[in-house]
């Protein structure tokens, strides 16, 4: 039986969440990268503390 693997997320960047401007460093970064045409999407990583852009797509 074949099997699918979902591919894993690549981390485009990284922000920490206690910045003086939250999560809207990272919103920017995310839609300048979907501009570009890059599906990038805002994630919170809770171990780490911070915020970070994701795609599911390479990046080229």
């Amino acid at each position: 039986m074949p099997t699918t693997t979902t591919p894993s997320p690549t981390v485009l960047e990284r922000f920490p969440a206690g910045g003086p401007r939250s999560s809207w460093s990272a919103e920017e970064y995310a839609a300048a990268q979907r501009a570009q045409g890059t599906d990038a999407q805002v994630v919170m990583d809770l171990r780490t503390d911070q915020f970070l852009v994701v795609t599911d797509t390479i990046p080229q």
